[in-house]
């Protein structure tokens, strides 16, 4: 398992058409000029092979007993992350807008897991997929991306993400695209 280097990545996100230019309605609230749109990029088994087994090298914690991740965004990458492991692969989803275990899956206490997504954006879903761990007596051991947004907010546990972007996103008072008029896209899967 090796690392992607930066430029390759980058290189291969771009043909791939997941940067997008516009004005954005992300999953967090907030607006922004640019948007990953990482469905795009997972199209492709091997690129998305490739980007799990380069989370799962860059890992320097132990080895989880499960990879948890929160659907949408985090099924496909989160799902080659857990190949990379050598281990089981489950997902939350939100039911009522509340995330939630579904579809028989279930949590040992005990059970050490790492959370993947496709994009760390303000760690919403990542911090609501640990409250469901936590609930169920799992022990969250970390969290991985293909892309962190996040800027200089941290995350309460190790992560690592193949690509830092310092992407700007903004409450909509404070949005120029919005007070120039610019019409918003929502591309996420949550609901508001």
């Amino acid at each position: 398992m090796t690392a992607i280097p930066e430029a390759e990545l980058k290189a291969y996100l771009s043909s791939s058409g997941a940067f997008l230019d516009g004005h954005f309605l992300l999953s967090s609230g907030l607006h922004s000029p640019n948007y990953v749109q990482c469905a795009l990029a997972l199209k492709d088994p091997a690129w998305a092979g490739r980007m799990g087994a380069a989370l799962v090298s860059a890992w320097k914690g132990p080895k989880p007993d499960l990879v948890l991740s929160p659907a949408m965004g985090g099924l496909i990458i989160g799902h080659e992350v857990a190949r990379a492991f050598g281990v089981d692969f489950l997902f939350t989803e939100r039911e009522n807008n509340v995330m939630t275990l579904r579809r028989g899956f279930a949590l040992k206490p005990g059970q050490k897991l790492i959370i993947v997504e496709d994009v760390f954006t303000t760690g919403k879903s990542t911090l609501e997929t640990a409250a469901v761990a936590g609930g169920r007596g799992a022990v969250v051991i970390g969290a991985m991306s293909v892309i962190n947004r996040m800027g200089s907010k941290a995350l309460p546990f190790p992560s690592e993400s193949l690509l830092k972007l310092d992407l700007t996103a903004l409450p909509a008072e404070q949005c120029p695209l919005c007070r120039a008029g610019s019409p918003v896209v929502k591309p996420g899967s949550r609901k508001f």
